[in-house]
């Protein structure tokens, strides 16, 4: 049940391709949301870009987007507030199209 105030959220596993020629996604493997950025993985410069990638990329305030875990990987787990799985799903297809 959810209390007043409270959104929809979703976590997306995410595995990031740094320093790639530029920022885009390649789709699903699994469970896993595929993405490249062209920053590299320098003082963080690779998370900033994912972040700012994917709230472009779901049409979601910056804000929203957090990295939950693995700031120092390639493999990651992102917290989206506002939607719902199932409407990111959607809205990275109608992206892709």
């Amino acid at each position: 049940m959810r209390g007043p105030g409270r959104t929809d959220s979703a976590l997306l596993r995410v595995r990031v391709q740094p320093r790639a020629s530029r920022d885009e996604v390649l789709g699903w493997d699994g469970v896993t949301l595929r993405v490249r950025v062209s920053a590299a993985p320098v003082d963080g410069e690779a998370n900033e870009a994912l972040v700012a990638f994917l709230a472009r990329s779901f049409r979601v305030p910056r804000s929203a987007v957090t990295l939950v875990r693995g700031a120092h990987g390639r493999d990651k787990l992102v917290r989206i507030q506002g939607c719902s799985l199932g409407t990111l799903e959607a809205r990275l297809k109608a992206a892709l199209l």
